[in-house]
């Protein structure tokens, strides 16, 4: 009877081993691609935005998965004064240049 229940264990090892061997294993985790890491990285952003609507953050989203770095506040200032200087604007011009810049 031992050679039966031996013989049993050994069939139902056979049977089950590729099983096991197709598991995959802690260390054997594929690494992330780098859109995958730009994935993480923009979802990360995102959440510390606080974004007040969808659409929002979405837009965000799209630009930062994209490689785009939106502009903040002082940088877009210090563009627009950049191109209204170059364009001599001076007056209600400029200033008519500086809310159509800043706002776009």
């Amino acid at each position: 009877m031992s050679k039966r229940v031996a013989a049993a264990i050994v069939v139902f090892g056979l049977a089950w081993a590729p099983v096991f061997a197709q598991a995959p294993k802690a260390e054997e985790k594929k690494a992330l691609t780098e859109q995958q890491k730009r994935m993480q990285q923009c979802n990360a952003d995102a959440k510390k935005r606080e974004f007040k609507d969808n659409e929002a953050r979405q837009a965000f989203m799209s630009a930062c998965l994209k490689g785009a770095q939106p502009m903040t506040q002082q940088e877009k200032m210090a563009a627009c004064n950049k191109q209204a200087s170059a364009k001599a604007l001076k007056g209600d011009d400029r200033k008519a240049f500086m809310s159509k810049c800043l706002s776009g």
